[in-house]
């Protein structure tokens, strides 16, 4: 696979590439939506709630930080994680732009 040349586009297309990137696993969207029904943070629970091992959990929850879409905070020898709100918006916002570009009204096409 070549490089991805990620100089040559604009900075939301680079992010909502990374975002897309990160939200194309299935374990990382029932992540994201177990955090979401708390409504708060989460420590320990995901391994049993989603069902993957502790170190597949924590690999997923490091690609979900690396976009900034959730954060962490050390409390004694637990991460607790929450949504990153802000981050949550620009995502959702760049997400919307992009689906809002298709106006073909006409279904015939191709």
């Amino acid at each position: 696979m070549g490089i991805t040349k990620s100089e040559i586009f604009t900075i939301e297309q680079n992010h909502l590439a990374s975002a897309a990137k990160v939200l194309g696993h299935p374990a990382r969207i029932a992540i994201l939506e177990h955090i979401l029904k708390t409504e708060g943070c989460i420590c320990g629970e995901l391994v049993d709630e989603i069902g993957l091992a502790q170190p597949t959990i924590s690999q997923h929850l490091r690609e979900l930080k690396s976009v900034g879409l959730i954060q962490g905070n050390i409390d004694g020898t637990k991460v607790c994680y929450c949504i990153n709100g802000k981050v949550w918006s620009e995502v959702a916002d760049l997400i919307s732009n992009f689906f809002q570009l298709f106006k073909n009204k006409d279904e015939s096409c191709c």
